[in-house]
This record gives structure tokens, C-alpha cells and sequence, in this order.
């Protein structure tokens, strides 16, 4: 399903090399729509509840003790920041098509992103948003899953031809 671009080999070969591109031409019917707001909706249900049991707790705004929301560490900025990526990707489910499967790739890079960041503040003065490694871990998987949504589909790609795995499999070329 994807597009490919054909460039010249960087090497000088008479083959071209392939670019992989997102499928940007999908109709806005395509049945793929459904699994990009399938997981738009999902996560976002996700993220939803649990803002608003962390909000219901009562946890102070920064505040960066123990308190626990299905047994995730939160404060009420972690949980108000919950809701609106909730929120935003409820928004993505209602739209479809490109734009939530584009809204998932780019969510779940910025969760993989804030694992990594709040992984090198863990046990520091700037740990705002009072994560755990439970946090961490949970934003890695989460990020990895929503990414996963939106690209099915979307995304695959092809061994370049200097690729030893691909000569084996093409031995005439």
C-alpha cells in the first residue's frame, strides 16, 4: 500500500533505490480508517480514565509523593496532560483516515520521547510530572502501541539492492 519514489543507487549502480513514503492517497472510506480510529479511541479511553480518577483523588498539582492511579504514579499536571492527549486523540477517532493514523505515529513518538526524557529525571528536583518506572515503562509501551496503530498499513518497506539479504533472495539481478 505504500508509495515508493525510485532514486539512483548511492553507489553508482544502474539500479534504482526505493524511498518508502506514507500512503497519503488513502480514500477517506479505506477500511484501514477504522483500525487508525479503533486505536485513536482506544488509547484515548485509556488516557482518559486515567486522568479522571487522578484528578478525583484529589493529588495536588506538582506534587511528587506516592499517590498512585491504577498503579501509576500521578499529580494532578500528570493527570490534566492525560486528559487533553485524551482528548486530542478522541478528536483523531471522530476525523479518521490519515489524519489519526498521522496523530497516532506522532503521539507515540512524543510517549517514547517523555519515557526517555522522564527516565533521566527520575530521582531529581525537575520530576514534575512525579513519574515512576512504572511511568516510564507505560509511556514506552504506549508509545510503541499507538505508533503501531498508526502506521499499519501505512508504513512498510523493501531491503535495498546492496543488501546481502535481498541479493541472496534475487540471485539473477
Amino acid at each position: 500500500m505504500s508509495t515508493h519514489a525510485l532514486h539512483p543507487s548511492p553507489r553508482g549502480s544502474d539500479r534504482p533505490r526505493r524511498r518508502v513514503r506514507l500512503d497519503e492517497h488513502l480514500p477517506v472510506d479505506h477500511k484501514l480508517s477504522k483500525v487508525y480510529r479503533t486505536g485513536a479511541g482506544l488509547m484515548g479511553l485509556v488516557l482518559l480514565a486515567f486522568g479522571i480518577l487522578g484528578l478525583i483523588d484529589k493529588i495536588g498539582f506538582f506534587d511528587t509523593g506516592g499517590d498512585t492511579v491504577a498503579g501509576l504514579n500521578t499529580n494532578g499536571a500528570l493527570s490534566v496532560l492525560s486528559i487533553c492527549v485524551g482528548v486530542l486523540l478522541f478528536v483523531g477517532m471522530l476525523i479518521g483516515g490519515n489524519f489519526a493514523s498521522t496523530l497516532n505515529m506522532v503521539l507515540g513518538v512524543l510517549f517514547i520521547l517523555s519515557g526517555m526524557v522522564n527516565l533521566a529525571l527520575l530521582n531529581t528536583t525537575h520530576n514534575f510530572l512525579a513519574f515512576h518506572i512504572q511511568n516510564v515503562l507505560f509511556s514506552f509501551v504506549y508509545g510503541v502501541v499507538l505508533m503501531v496503530f498508526g502506521m499499519y498499513g501505512r508504513v512498510s518497506g523493501h531491503l535495498p539492492f546492496d543488501n546481502p539479504y535481498w541479493q541472496a533472495r534475487h540471485p539473477e539481478k
